[in-house]
């Protein structure tokens, strides 16, 4: 297993309520919406989309950091520390911020 199954349990405990599937995703576990990826937890941390209008309040939050993907930065996604995504107001502000975004995307 290459993410922390204490970490997926913290996440499925903040998306209580919503409809959440989990799917297996690089290397990791995502939680998506409606076939739309809320966040995901990988191996170092958590990964979150927050859009890009919420990007810069999400990298604002101490313990994010741009998501990096083959090298560039990932348009709307931020890349969360095993140290931030532990602390549960850190974790809870984006959280908020993804869930706003993808609840106003289109199912797919």
């Amino acid at each position: 297993m290459a993410w922390d199954e204490g970490l997926a349990q913290l996440m499925r405990e903040d998306l209580a309520g919503e409809a959440i599937t989990e799917k297996k995703m690089f290397g990791g576990l995502a939680f998506l919406m409606n076939g739309h990826m809320v966040c995901g937890i990988h191996k170092g941390g958590a990964m979150f989309r927050v859009g890009k209008p919420n990007e810069a309040a999400a990298l604002a939050i101490p313990g994010a950091a741009p998501m990096m993907f083959t090298g560039k930065p990932m348009a709307g996604m931020v890349d969360f520390s095993d140290e931030a995504t532990a602390d549960d107001a850190r974790r809870g502000q984006v959280m908020k911020l993804a869930l706003g975004f993808v609840k106003g995307l289109p199912p797919k």
